[in-house]
Formats: C-alpha cells, structure tokens, sequence
C-alpha cells in the first residue's frame, strides 16, 4: 500500500477518521447516523439550509428516523452538520449520496454526481478516499468521477482513493437497518477496495467486495431490475386473472407454499420510490450506449407506467356498474399517497398520478394519509403541493361515491373504511376478502 493509503488505514482502524456524507436524505442521513454511533466523528453535507438547522438542533425530517436517535449522536459531538463545503478539505473520508434523477426523456441524469465531483475535486488533499453511493449505470465511476478527480493532479490510488457501494436503503422497515444490510464494495483499485471494505466493515455487519466499480455499479442495478421485471410480470397477470373472474391476491398465496422455485412478488396502483421506477432505465440507456436493446427493461416499465391508468379504469367502470355513475363529478377519497406502506415518502409515487388522472376525467379528489399531512412539492406534480389529508369518518367516507386505496398504511381503519364507504376500490388487498362487505373490489 501507498503511504497515504497506510495512512489511511491507520486511522480508520483508530476511529479518528473524518467522515464526510454530501446529501442528508433517505440514504445519506441513516449513514451519517450509522458512522456517528460508531464513534466516528461525522459530518452531513448538504445544500438545503433547512436539513442543517434541523439536524443541529436534533431534529427529524424523515418520519421513520426517530429523532431522539437523531439528538443522541448531535449531542455527543459525532455528528455534525454543514453547508460549507469548504470543510471538505478537513474529511478523510468522503462519500456521495446524491439523487441520479431520469430527465424529461427517460435518460440518466447525472447533474447531481457531476456537479458533486466537480466540487469534491477542489478540496481534494492526498490520503482521501471518495466513496459514490448513488445508484446509477456500470461504467459511471470510471467514465464520469474518475475522470473530474483525475483533474485534481492527485494520482487515484496512491494519492487519493476511489470506491463505489450502492445504497440499500428501504425506508419504513423495521426488519432491516443501515447497519444490518449488507454492504456490496468495488474499488478502482487494490489500494481504493481495501480502503473501503475497511470503511465499511467497521459500520456494518457484513461487507461484500466485488472486483470492480463497475461490477459494484452492476449490483445495484441488477437488484431493482430484478424487482422491477417481476413486479411488472404480476400487474400484467393481476389484469388477465381479473378478467377471468379469478383472485391474484389468492393465487400469490397458494403459489407461495411451494418451497422451492418461487418468490412472490405483489401487484399494485403502479411503482414508485426513487429506485425502481427509475433505475432499470439507466441499464436500458446504457444499454443503448454499447448498441443492445434491453427488452425486458422496457416491457416491464410500459407494464408498469400503465397501471395507474387500469385503476382509473377500473374505478370508473365500477362507478357506472355499481350505481350508474360516471367518474365526472365524482367525489374519491384517496387512502394513502407514500409510495408504500409505513413510510412519508411521495416520491415516484402513483398516488399522486391517480390524482392527476382523476381530475383530467372530472372527478373531485381527497386523500387521507397518516404519515403525510401535506402534499411536499415534488418535480412532476407541483400542482398537487400543500393539499391537506383529510381525517376518516364515517360521515366523510359515507358522503364520498367511492374510496381508493393506493397505500396499504397499517394506521388505518379498514374495517370503518369498508363499512362506511358506498365502494371501496383496493389496489394492495389490505381489506382482503371479507365476504361481509360486498362493496369491496380488487383492481
């Protein structure tokens, strides 16, 4: 190993490295938190001044952190929080958590990462050691950090030090946390992948080396087309059993008792959250760079883009079945607009395309959600930001033509839900079959 590497090494072995994290989202926050309880000395970076002030003052703006963890690592001096990047310079360790957003055109958009690195590479000092977390395409590291750190006039694995670990974050759930997931790691080199599997073995319980950056890259995106594909598979057979009288929710369940060469996977109102509604389309995009066409990738995202309009559909044709009623004029309650259950987060979400949806064809639209009280403004549907959850009642609901469930939230009253609405449209089964309630369908 180099000197610096040596260096390096030393110090975080000791627990005297300086850890840097710009962007204190969903994945850079719990990070941050994760160092912090580990006895490193932290700081978040970020450009929202809000971020800052609150995490300084301990206080949680991620629903599912609590803030008491949040205050614990504040008040002991681990964590800290800037927007002075200036303080780079002060970091041993750096690590990028930024979003990698799709443009307009469904290509990636790597605005974020290069803006982030351009930055970085002003304050680089030898004994560095550069970090990318945000999920994108294989080759990303090597033909666009790499490139702008080479700039530096400091040599990448000798100098300073290069790594790519794809976030795993799945916030809401209990089961897994920052620490407990384990951590994929490929380094530009010998020096750089040694460095980062130390990093992270001293903060999480498992660390997985792979051979490359790329490789590493590859991980992440193999991870949420996986998921992506096989959601689509599902929604597409939801709609087909559906029209032959038969129970998707039920097959899933008989399905699943075989013990071996099955894995369910659960239809829905449409995808969303940052990664698997947009990650597959940077290998599809990437794909496209080296001449191949990724059918798959594509097929499952026109399956999945669609579902937000078979619920519609659905809706409507229920309305003019059930009471001769078209959707025009109609008053719908939606329950739940987080992407999933147990969480606040609206991005991607397909709740707030629904809405979009409803109102395009006339309908008067609500929400109730008891994570979110507020619409946040988000890129796609700004025009949707600062409307208020409504409280479930039984007047409330009974004056509505019919209820939408988008988000199977567990602080929910399903039961005063089915009782009171006229018609209950359940995208999640979180009702299920109640023969009880013959105002209940499955779409």
């Amino acid at each position: 190993m180099s000197n610096f590497a040596n260096q390096l090494l030393e110090r975080i072995k000791k627990r005297s490295a300086n850890i840097g994290i710009i962007g204190m989202g969903y994945v850079g926050l719990p990070l941050a938190i994760q160092f912090a309880k580990e006895q490193f000395h932290t700081t978040g970076f970020d450009i929202d001044q809000n971020k800052i002030d609150a995490l300084m003052a301990g206080q949680s703006y991620i629903k599912h952190i609590p803030q008491s963890i949040i205050r614990s690592v504040v008040t002991s001096g681990l964590l800290q929080a800037s927007a002075n990047f200036d303080d780079l310079s002060k970091m041993d360790v750096i690590i990028v958590c930024v979003p990698t957003p799709l443009s307009d055109q469904r290509e990636p958009d790597l605005g974020f990462v290069i803006s982030t690195s351009r930055t970085i590479k002003n304050y680089l000092r030898p004994g560095q050691l550069v970090v990318l977390e945000s999920t994108t395409y294989p080759g990303t590291c090597d033909e666009v950090v790499r490139p702008i750190l080479d700039n530096s006039g400091l040599k990448i694995g000798k100098d300073i030090f290069l790594a790519y670990s794809p976030e795993r974050e799945d916030p809401g759930n209990a089961e897994f946390s920052t620490g407990t997931i384990p951590k994929v790691v490929g380094g530009n080199d010998e020096n750089s992948s040694t460095l980062a599997v130390k990093l992270y073995g001293a903060v999480i319980k498992k660390v997985v080396p792979v051979s490359s950056m790329s490789t590493a890259e590859a991980v992440k995106i193999t991870e949420n087309v996986f998921r992506a594909i096989n959601i689509a598979l599902v929604n597409e057979l939801k709609i087909i059993y559906s029209s032959m009288g038969i129970d998707i929710w039920e097959v899933i369940q008989g399905a699943s008792t075989k013990p071996f060469g099955f894995m369910p996977f659960y239809p829905g109102p449409g995808l969303g959250g940052h990664c698997i509604p947009i990650d597959p389309f940077y290998l599809s995009w990437k794909a496209r760079q080296v001449g191949l066409q990724s059918q798959f990738i594509e097929l499952a995202g026109e399956i999945n883009t669609k579902m937000p309009i078979y619920v519609v559909d659905s809706l409507e044709k229920a309305l003019l079945e059930r009471f001769s009623k078209p959707l025009s004029g109609a008053k719908i309650i939606i329950i739940g607009i987080a992407y999933k259950k147990n969480c606040a987060d609206t991005r991607e979400s397909p709740a707030l395309t629904i809405i979009k949806l409803l109102e395009e064809r006339g309908a008067n639209t609500v929400f109730h959600d008891p994570l979110i009280p507020a619409i946040p403004d988000t890129r796609d549907h700004g025009e949707l930001s600062g409307r208020q959850s409504i409280p479930l009642d039984k007047k409330t609901l009974a004056s509505s033509d019919a209820a939408l469930i988008c988000t199977d939230h567990d602080d929910i009253d399903y039961r005063l839900l089915a009782k009171a609405s006229p018609l209950v449209v359940d995208t999640r089964n979180a009702i299920g079959n109640a023969v009880e309630f013959k105002n209940i369908i499955n779409a």
